[in-house]
């Protein structure tokens, strides 16, 4: 019998703004780096992310630095704030904020989105885990114009932590069928509907992507359905993300050495499935369809084999080269579903795809390959509201013949440029719609804190989904 988990998703601070500071809670000043600030014998620097606690003589405790005053500087700012605070001897419940007087609401909700996720932790203990700080107090003047703002990057923060908790959570106990009732349980609702496939009809309806990937576990695949279909939406978007629960490799097995990260191979699967949480909270008008295949990839009699000829859904056949390059399989048979049954305009994926793109882009920056020029463009504006940065990768038509297969439709893994090719394969699935693929190999994981981020599942690739989805809402 599995484990259990702390319920999901994690809880995020409450985030109220006010016209007044209210008596007894510590106040924080924000800075600016130009500006010199000295309280209670502290000079604060006012650099983007320096914290520093003054002496508790007077009702401020904190100078947090804004730098020069961007955008990224307040969510810098702000998670730089939520880890200074939830470090302190004795818990700070509540903390509040000034905001300067020409700060715009694009600066508060950028200040709102470090506050929120900053302080993210993911533990498995036997209490129900709280945030450090619980509330945070936003003071200006003209606080009533920032409301609207900071309730919607509650959604997409809530996106993130949701993102990261699924992926964080250990692989003993997130199997399959405990990703596919998380998702049914925390995003279904009267705006969502969550239908959960099991592997009795995946096999019925020729899955053999997902099968053959999850034939070597005791923990059968399955496939997650979300649909949100709001009144009025005139753009139809197909989301597919990898669900991949834990990766051994199979019989192409991994090397031990970082192993134990595989549990965040699904971490594209949980990025959808709380992109479709955020849009139907914020009431966007775009119908949204979402799949996740999800499966363990592990080692037994029953682990697919390279040799191997799997038909997906559909009849397209693929010559397996390499069992570690499991998730183009499992996305191949969503992909073609998905685009058969459910007829969308346009289509996007997000997978911790190749490591070859962690080479190329490093752990910050997702790679972003796509048919479409105005997809591709809608896709990296999306990214910079998000804070989420992308960069477009080649689809080079020359390589597309390694991919042909010889026993097969198609190679799965046919060797050259690894985030290329497995680009190319998955184009294979996605009848000529525009489509864009999101390879957060990189980026899906930190192993440092930096903005908004701590180590561990960063949440990438969800806040970009609900903008996307945002851009297209009539």
């Amino acid at each position: 019998m599995r484990n259990s988990l702390p319920p999901v998703p994690t809880k995020l601070p409450e985030i109220e703004v006010a016209d007044a500071f209210r008596r007894g809670a510590p106040q924080v000043v924000l800075a600016l780096s130009s500006a010199e600030v000295e309280l209670g014998g502290v000079k604060a620097t006012g650099k983007a992310g320096d914290v520093q606690e003054v002496p508790a003589d007077g009702a401020v405790r904190w100078v947090a630095g804004l730098g020069a005053g961007e955008p990224r500087d307040y969510r810098r700012a702000g998670a730089a704030l939520a880890r200074a605070v939830s470090s302190v001897d004795q818990p700070v419940r509540t903390v509040q904020v000034g905001l300067p007087e020409d700060v715009s609401a694009a600066h508060v909700g950028e200040l709102a989105m470090g506050l929120f996720l900053g302080g993210y932790r993911f533990v498995v203990t036997t209490e129900d885990p709280k945030p450090a700080v619980q509330t945070v107090r936003l003071v200006s003047p003209s606080a009533a114009a920032y409301a609207d703002e900071v309730a919607r990057v509650r959604e997409l923060a809530a996106a993130a932590a949701l993102t990261r908790d699924l992926a964080n959570a250990p692989s003993n106990i997130k199997n399959p069928a405990w990703l596919a009732n998380t998702a049914a349980k925390v995003v279904g609702s009267a705006a969502v509907t969550v239908n959960v496939r099991d592997e009795k009809w995946l096999a019925d309806n020729g899955f053999g992507g997902v099968l053959a990937v999850g034939g070597g576990s005791d923990s059968p695949p399955r496939l997650i359905e979300l649909e949100y279909r709001p009144r009025g939406a005139k753009t139809h978007l197909l989301f597919v993300g990898k669900g991949i629960t834990f990766d051994t490799g199979g019989l192409s097995v991994k090397p031990a050495d970082g192993m134990h990260l595989m549990r965040t191979d699904m971490a594209g699967g949980a990025a959808v499935i709380a992109s479709v949480r955020a849009i139907a909270s914020l009431g966007l008008a775009v119908r949204v369809t979402a799949l996740v295949p999800a499966a363990e990839n592990h080692v037994s009699g029953g682990s697919y084999r390279p040799g191997d000829i799997v038909r997906h859904y559909g009849g397209r056949t693929t010559e397996v080269g390499n069992t570690d390059a499991e998730g183009r399989m499992v996305m191949a048979d969503a992909l073609a579903y998905g685009i058969h049954t459910y007829k969308p305009d346009l289509v996007v994926d997000a997978a911790t795809l190749t490591g070859a793109m962690k080479v190329s882009l490093g752990l910050r920056t997702g790679g972003l390959f796509s048919t479409d020029d105005a997809l591709a463009a809608r896709v990296i504006e999306a990214g910079t509201r998000a804070g989420e940065s992308w960069w477009r990768m080649p689809l080079v038509d020359d390589y597309a013949p390694g991919i042909e297969g010889e026993l097969g439709d198609v190679r799965q893994a046919p060797g050259g440029p690894g985030g290329i090719m497995a680009a190319l394969f998955l184009r294979e699935f996605t009848a000529g719609l525009p489509w864009a693929h999101l390879d957060i190999a990189g980026p899906a994981r930190a192993d440092k804190t930096y903005d908004d981020v701590v180590p561990g599942a960063s949440g990438f690739a969800a806040r970009t989904l609900v903008e996307l989805a945002a851009s297209y809402s009539a």
